[in-house]
């Protein structure tokens, strides 16, 4: 009897019901070492509509190793700190508190600006989207070799603005005219 593959299926939307359960939006404790930010955005898709039952994941790197292996060396003593996970709610908001990650060296040699790792799921996706989140006031295309080679008109997809109250925000757009810059995981 001959097998047929079965069809493909899509990563979502059993995060409400399951993962969700497992949000970490709060990444560093009180007493972890460097300077505290929050982020906070939405997951919007290609109309501009929200995606409410989108999770996102963010990977940072620690503050003085700038390895992203050793994520929990100084933001938290549990061992999984340096790891996200915020799902959104009705109107496509996520958020995480933490500290300024560190620079992370770079297959090359060079050093990367400071980032997050982001993975986005949600229904409709086959798989996870990968992206990542400079901060604006990192001057990040200067010195980032991953972020150079993105075309600079697409840049501002992956830089998170700061408002008055010192908070980033960064919106990802899943398609569209405004799409943030994917990349292989």
């Amino acid at each position: 009897m001959a097998r047929e593959p079965t069809p493909p299926q899509t990563v979502g939307p059993f995060f409400h019901g399951s993962m969700l359960r497992q949000s970490r939006t709060r990444i560093a404790p009180d007493d972890a070492v460097g300077e505290r930010i929050r982020i906070d955005g939405r997951v919007l898709d290609g109309e501009g509509r929200p995606v409410t039952d989108a999770l996102v994941e963010v990977w940072q790197a620690d503050v003085a190793a700038g390895d992203a292996d050793r994520a929990g060396d100084d933001v938290g003593p549990d061992g999984s700190a340096g790891l996200g996970r915020s799902g959104t709610d009705r109107e496509g908001r996520y958020r995480f508190e933490t500290v300024r990650p560190g620079r992370v060296l770079a297959s090359d040699g060079s050093l990367e600006a400071p980032h997050l790792e982001v993975f986005v799921f949600a229904r409709g996706l086959l798989d996870r989207l990968a992206t990542r989140i400079y901060f604006e006031d990192d001057d990040p295309a200067g010195i980032d070799p991953f972020l150079h080679a993105v075309p600079q008109e697409r840049r501002a997809t992956l830089i998170a603005t700061r408002d008055e109250e010192g908070r980033y925000h960064h919106d990802l757009v899943l398609q569209g005219a405004s799409e943030t810059v994917f990349f292989d995981a």
